[in-house]
């Protein structure tokens, strides 16, 4: 019985883990990508477009309004690159642009 209540606790833990770090990107191994954001896009980008989360490699980052994401669309492949870059590892493999709050 108290065999079963310990392994039941260690995976409470584990969802838990796992529901923190999905909820606050700062808890994951990329947690670099917040911190170096605003200097690879530059402030007028920063001010329009905020990365929420990153998963398998894929970057999603919110913009305000659908215009910024089209404009974004374009020099995604270069953000990409600098980020990469300035992390010194393919960190983010896309870049995907959603409209949403900042």
């Amino acid at each position: 019985m108290a065999e079963e209540k310990k392994e039941s606790m260690s995976s409470l833990k584990d969802i838990l883990q796992g529901v923190l770090s999905g909820a606050n990107p700062r808890f994951t191994a990329d947690s670099e990508i917040w911190e170096v954001w605003d200097e690879v896009v530059g402030p007028a980008i920063a001010e329009h477009a905020s990365p929420v989360k990153i998963k398998k490699n894929k970057l999603i980052v919110h913009v305000p309004e659908s215009v910024w994401l089209q404009e974004l669309e374009y020099v995604s492949e270069t953000i990409k690159e600098k980020l990469n870059q300035r992390l010194g590892r393919k960190a983010v493999d896309k870049i995907i642009f959603r409209p949403g709050p900042l």
